[in-house]
């Protein structure tokens, strides 16, 4: 697979020149398709020539083997070279599988309380602090788009603030590719706050990841859609609970329904609110794609589906448990404080093996 690399070069040199011309700068889509083809290229030459250059200084080691004088020097020589090469090799052949088409999207992240009542709605609280958390250790953005709130009492009198939803996005450059993993159900074995004899409860809440839909990819026409306002219930002051702020879309054609209230605005709400069913609709679509071709490469680590429970936070022995890697780790008070990169780099790692693997199947 790595017989055309040298044309990469070639490649590169075109996009490179492509840069420079005055008229790509009016051409907003163009210059980002060109920007993005050239990044993915960087790395990829940068490992085939270093890929070249160790092969080179291997030949010229296993030469001097041959003189008594350098033989021991030129074995460690070959040795190092030797372990080197497979692992460049497989960064190579991992660099030069397709890119994903969400590739540096922002995200929709939306979060729902699940079986557990009041308790699930704490665990989403719970759940979109961690995700928060993770942002901001990676240098991302978290707006709000839309939010259920509700106050839990506890049994010792304390109240907490709780999410029956929240939707938000994530602006990242790179938040699809950390994060596109978490969709599923997401189980919680603890002690609620409202627990009065100390028993283990569990509880669950579902978490989707969608990519922001561009406007080419997802034309929403307007016949298709019924827009109802209303006056606000939640909070957020007086203006957002006195005026009709509040909107729903509904998409006739598939049934999908989107509500935002949380802008003063209604234009706000209304904005907010078709960028959600735009990434829904995009992420139907996606599903609808998968499950037509049975070795879609979203298969490979769970399905995604909201549906699928991927993960157990068990609280009493600070453990989390991700089911579809087979993955346990006792540092559950450092994931949920934010220090997610332990089980997004062991879910990318088992991805990459896959593909890998799948690179050596025979080809019909």
């Amino acid at each position: 697979m790595f017989q055309r690399l040298d044309q990469v070069e070639g490649r590169l040199a075109e996009l490179e020149q492509a840069l420079m011309d005055p008229a790509l700068m009016g051409d907003h889509a163009r210059l980002r398709e060109i920007t993005r083809e050239r990044a993915r290229m960087l790395p990829v030459l940068d490992l085939w020539r270093e890929l070249r250059q160790v092969e080179e200084d291997l030949v010229g080691a296993r030469e001097l083997l041959a003189d008594p004088e350098m033989r021991e020097m030129a074995r460690a020589e070959v040795d190092e070279l030797s372990e080197r090469l497979p692992e460049l090799e497989r960064q190579l052949k991992l660099a030069l599988l397709p890119p994903d088409p969400f590739e540096g999207r922002d995200i929709i992240l939306e979060i729902r309380a699940g079986t557990g009542g009041d308790e699930a709605a704490l665990f989403a609280a719970d759940l979109y602090r961690m995700y928060t958390r993770y942002a901001e250790l990676q240098g991302w953005k978290i707006e709000i788009l839309s939010s259920s709130e509700i106050g839990v009492g506890g049994a010792s009198g304390r109240t907490a603030v709780g999410f029956r939803e929240v939707i938000c996005q994530v602006h990242g450059s790179d938040a699809y590719a950390h994060l596109q993993w978490e969709s599923g159900v997401h189980r919680v074995q603890r002690v609620p706050l409202t627990e009065t004899q100390g028993r283990i409860h569990t509880s669950a809440a579902t978490v989707a990841i969608m990519p922001v839909a561009d406007e080419v990819e997802i034309d929403i026409a307007d016949k298709d859609l019924r827009i109802d306002v209303y006056r606000s219930s939640g909070p957020g002051g007086q203006s957002v609970n006195t005026t009709d702020s509040a909107v729903r879309v509904t998409h006739l054609p598939t049934g999908l329904v989107v509500i935002c209230q949380d802008e003063k605005s209604q234009h706000k709400n209304k904005a907010k609110a078709l960028k959600v069913l735009s990434a829904r609709l995009l992420e139907r679509m996606q599903s609808e794609a998968d499950a037509a071709e049975a070795k879609e490469r979203r298969a490979q680590i769970g399905s995604g589906d909201r549906s699928e429970r991927i993960r157990t936070y068990n609280f009493p022995q600070n453990r989390i448990t991700d089911h579809r890697i087979g993955l346990t780790l006792y540092q559950l008070d450092r994931i949920v404080g934010g220090e997610l990169e332990p089980l997004v780099s062991a879910l990318t790692s088992e991805f990459q093996a896959r593909q890998l693997a799948r690179l050596d199947e025979p080809q019909d």
